[in-house]
């Protein structure tokens, strides 16, 4: 091609002027070209500018056109016949279109496939398209997308996998302490009982192997759907060494994975199954510790406050060795003591704490100002201890400046925000109390009073928890055990104090 044939040449479709035109800066194109160029970079909210010169516009020029390059392209058409088409490849390794032999520049969206601008023009004139480059990074952009996505499943399923294993592991010390204290009800009690419970711990050692093959398995399932996810994450990785073309197609067929929801949770049922046999052990064995013996003491005689067995702590319902016996007397309970502060996050409003937060007293100026906190209760005269107990043996002693008060222990999630009784320590399904009143002494759990003989008048109350045995008992001055509870615990404990207006109490250091 001779230097005045390549001066004929449009930029854009490399063919011969057709209709050429002249634009702002200068540089000349086919009408049909620059129009085209024009309305595909509106597509992608691109102004437009000069494809040889890159000069940008404001707005759209007017194109005119340009005289004396149509009579030269005229001239030259009629002196020259058709040109030889390159076929292949062009200089610099662009891919040419197989039908016009130009370079691929555009992505038409409706054909799903690259085209060159005389394909723009004429094949794909009212299709939408878009430049291959800008397709190209904009399915790139998708693909970032989709590995975050793949990304952020896997850690998801990984923290899955880890909320599992501690689930799992938390199942067995809760399995494991419901099976110790079955035992210790079942342990020392009377021969007809023993084959009852040799069938219950093999049926709980079966539970508890099912639930743990259940978890094992989810854990195996989990693990799997990583794999899953790495390999679709591979797949990704490797798409990005393919030609623009192949990338293209092959990005639109890449599919994250929809793996199955796989429950993470693992909450053992055992304990419910058997809350039959443990109610029935719990009655049996109230009659065997306190109800007949009382009997056989009225029977024989025996003055009942007196009774060196009743000023003994009763540290189990019955006596097993996971339970053993222990010396009665002030220095028996002693053996167990501990030392506890009241939480000021919990203390309501009209309550003061003291003495390094060991001493409650409930004003009679009425409500203080109180920093809001989750914890507190904002209607109800309560505080809870900042320690909490969820196995052993544990005593402690508080000092009552006058008997209005509930003193006991609850679960952490009693209700601290509402008005009314049940909030109060005793009036839930997760809190046991004493109430100490001048005309009676009550012990109250979930709403339902058991009421003691005579009105409390006792200063000092001392509290015994075995939590294992799931027992509370109460003492008064001079260590007389005043009441038990009997129950299966199944979550930490926290002492708890109510406080009536205008009474104090402390929590015993010695």
């Amino acid at each position: 091609m001779d230097y005045q044939s390549s001066n004929l040449i449009c930029a854009i479709c490399l063919e011969r002027f057709h209709i050429p035109v002249t634009i702002q800066c200068g540089h000349s194109f086919c009408e049909k070209c620059i129009t085209t160029h024009w309305d595909t970079k509106s597509l992608s909210d691109i102004g437009p500018d000069c494809p040889i010169c890159n000069e940008k516009f404001v707005t759209r020029p007017t194109v005119k056109r340009n005289v004396s390059l149509s009579l030269l392209t005229e001239a030259a058409n009629s002196n020259t016949g058709p040109s030889c088409k390159d076929c292949g490849k062009e200089e610099g390794g662009s891919v040419l279109c197989d039908q016009h032999h130009k370079p691929l520049v555009y992505y038409c969206k409706q054909d799903q496939m690259s085209v060159c601008c005389e394909c723009a023009i004429r094949q794909c004139k009212n299709h939408k398209k878009d430049l291959l480059e800008t397709e190209k990074k904009n399915q790139k952009r998708l693909l970032e997308k989709k590995n975050e996505e793949v990304t952020k499943l896997i850690d998801e399923t990984n923290q899955s996998i880890n909320n599992l294993t501690e689930n799992i592991n938390q199942a067995k010390e809760t399995m494991q302490q419901t099976s110790n204290r079955v035992t210790a009800k079942f342990s020392a009690m009377i021969k007809i009982l023993t084959e009852r419970q040799e069938t219950t711990e093999r049926f709980m050692e079966q539970q508890k192997e099912a639930a743990i093959s259940e978890a094992t398995a989810r854990l195996s399932d989990l693990e799997e759907s990583v794999q899953e996810l790495r390999a679709s994450q591979a797949k990704i990785a490797a798409l990005h060494n393919l030609s623009d073309t192949e990338l293209i197609k092959e990005s639109m067929l890449i599919e994250v994975p929809r793996l199955k929801k796989i429950p993470s949770d693992l909450t053992p049922h055992l304990q419910d199954r058997l809350s039959g046999i443990t109610e029935v052990l719990t009655r049996i064995s109230k009659l065997v510790v306190e109800d007949l013996e009382k009997a056989v003491c009225t029977v024989v005689g025996q003055d009942i406050e007196g009774s060196p067995q009743e000023k003994r702590p009763i540290l189990a319902v019955v006596p097993s060795p996971a339970a053993p016996s222990h010396p009665g007397g002030k220095e028996g309970l002693s053996a167990y003591r501990c030392f506890l502060t009241f939480d000021p996050n919990t203390a309501n409003g009209n309550l003061l704490l003291s003495q390094e937060n060991r001493r409650a007293e409930h004003l009679t100026s009425g409500l203080r100002p109180a920093i809001e906190h989750e914890s507190r209760f904002d209607h109800t005269w309560q505080v809870l201890c900042s320690q909490g107990f969820k196995h052993g043996q544990h005593y402690w002693e508080l000092e009552v400046s006058k008997p209005w008060a509930y003193l006991g222990v609850t679960y952490s999630s009693i209700p601290r925000k509402e008005k009314g009784r049940r909030c109060m320590l005793g009036m839930n399904e997760v809190s046991w109390s004493l109430q100490l009143d001048e005309k009676q002494t009550n012990a109250w759990h979930n709403g339902r009073r058991e009421t003691l003989v005579g009105p409390s008048q006792h200063g000092r109350i001392g509290m015994l928890l075995d939590y294992d045995a799931g027992t509370l008992a109460f003492y008064g001055d001079g260590h007389v055990r005043l009441h038990a509870f009997h129950c299966a615990f199944t979550q930490e404990v926290f002492p708890a104090c109510w406080v009536g207006e205008g009474v104090s109490i402390t929590l015993c250091s010695t």
